[in-house]
């Protein structure tokens, strides 16, 4: 029963971490210049512009680009969790991660106002449904291995650390799988909807 409450306790900090790092990339949208803003809202309007014409790398190109990156990112948290030291490189991944959503989102409300909220739904929520409680998992998993690790092997000396591994490593494996399928999302559906909703957008900048 201990061991369940202490994984939940890691879900539960690491979400929390996660949701800290949203709230500050919202609030560093407004933390910019007026010049950076504008040059923000540029890019989203041309960015949208390309969606609305179907214009694009194409489907496959994107869906491995996505899918690569999120290699990577799930490569550093289990090589972050197996070396133990690197607890707080996980932690630091989390709050990024959160981060970069909250920016993106604070970046389309800040330039297309309410409509921001419609299309962050389309742009950024459908790959992140998935991403999101992937990399809270795979996060937990790398802090519970390592305070394994510190636990049961640098201090007491006992436990197999084996079995351990195994677990940690099909765990992060198996976010793969749910990575590989937000990629889809992003290479495939997001954009069809983008493209949907594009021409309901007015680019006129507002603040959040």
């Amino acid at each position: 029963m201990g061991m369940y409450k202490n994984q939940l306790s890691l879900y539960v900090f690491v979400s929390v971490l996660f949701v800290v790092g949203a709230v500050f990339g919202m609030l560093m949208v407004n933390a910019l210049t007026l010049e950076q803003q504008q040059d923000l809202a540029r890019d989203v309007e041309q960015y949208m512009r390309l969606m609305d014409a179907g214009i694009g790398i194409g489907e496959a190109a994107s869906f491995w680009d996505r899918f690569m990156f999120h290699v990577k990112w799930l490569a550093l948290l289990w090589l972050l969790g197996m070396t133990v030291v690197g607890i707080p490189g996980v932690l630091a991944l989390n709050f990024l991660k959160g981060a970069l959503v909250g920016f993106s989102v604070g970046t389309l409300i800040n330039q297309y106002a309410w409509k921001g909220v419609l299309l962050s739904l389309v742009s950024v929520a459908p790959q992140n449904v998935l991403l999101i409680p992937g990399m809270v998992i795979a996060s937990a998993a790398a802090l519970s291995f390592s305070m394994y690790v510190i636990k049961n092997r640098l201090l007491r000396q006992k436990g197999e650390l084996a079995p351990q591994v195994r677990l940690f490593t099909s765990t992060v494996l198996l976010m793969l799988v749910v990575f590989a399928a937000a990629a889809l999302l992003e290479a495939y559906v997001s954009p069809a909807m983008i493209a949907w909703v594009s021409p309901l957008l007015s680019p006129q900048p507002a603040t959040i």
